[in-house]
């Protein structure tokens, strides 16, 4: 079952994505979605999401297998250098 979400996209992750800062998306997990994604923005995107974290509606998710939830926001975080 497939949940109409919200991705919004921070820092490498905006940049990959054509400077998308958010759009919508349907997907039943972050798998489907990671593939929805980089179906819609292409291969360098894609490297994004490999080393990517996910935020679903604020809270960290491990389990990229999940069901996602109706009206979820995604954030889409990719790894911050610097200290």
């Amino acid at each position: 079952m497939s949940a109409m979400l919200t991705v919004r996209y921070f820092a490498g992750a905006r940049a990959a994505a054509d400077g998308t800062s958010s759009e919508p998306a349907t997907a039943g997990n972050l798998d489907e979605l990671i593939q929805l994604l980089t179906d819609r923005h292409g291969e360098r995107l894609a490297l994004v999401l490999k080393a990517a974290s996910f935020l679903v509606d604020g809270l960290t998710c491990h389990d990229r297998t999940a069901p996602l939830p109706t009206g979820a926001t995604i954030d889409v975080l990719p790894p911050f250098a610097g200290g």
